[in-house]
């Protein structure tokens, strides 16, 4: 697998090595020795799975201290913009984005470090979306920003009168309003 750096230390694209033939293709999603040597050992214990249509945005998410999640997401159906929110206080990049078309063409992966809130637009007609954790999901420790706060800049590539959120994300706290419970 290739990693590929982004502007914010930690956040990276996972290109894999991919094998074509007559038959079609085949690749490995996950290796743990070469996650280890190329990115961190990371001890992931939940996988998770959702399907979604054209519109639907989800997140902008992440789990509160002590149940904190590194991911390590993919698209595996259709197609999805991906997004990574810096919320460490006091970080260089505090309130900074990355994101990163992932799609079933492009087989790309992205590993999101604990300290950032996540969220993904399906752009195609349909999504199917894969993602690892390194903890178990705890509904009392859930968390967000709002995915339509403007102030972070983020292109969703999807119209507003198009976006389809659950009544849960449309009451997450604006960047500027949210007390971060991570530290750089």
């Amino acid at each position: 697998m290739e990693v590929i750096k982004t502007d914010i230390e930690g956040v990276v694209i996972i290109e894999p090595r991919i094998f074509k033939d007559a038959r079609g293709y085949f690749f490995e999603s996950f290796s743990q020795r070469e996650f280890d040597e190329k990115i961190g050992h990371i001890e992931f214990c939940q996988d998770n799975e959702s399907m979604s249509s054209y519109g639907v945005m989800r997140g902008l998410h992440f789990q509160r201290p002590p149940y904190t999640q590194s991911k390590l997401v993919r698209c595996v159906k259709g197609a999805v913009l991906d997004v990574a929110v810096d919320i460490r206080k006091g970080s260089p990049t505090y309130g900074k984005h990355v994101a990163v078309e992932l799609t079933e063409d492009n087989h790309r992966q992205f590993f999101i470090p604990k300290g950032f809130a996540h969220g993904f637009a399906v752009l195609s007609e349909t999504a199917v979306f894969q993602y690892k954790c390194d903890n178990f999901y705890h509904p009392e420790a859930d968390g967000g920003i709002s995915i339509l706060d403007e102030s972070l800049g983020i292109d969703w590539r999807i119209p507003i009168d198009k976006a389809i959120l659950s009544e849960k994300d449309t009451k997450h706290a604006l960047l500027k309003d949210f007390d971060s419970p991570f530290t750089f």
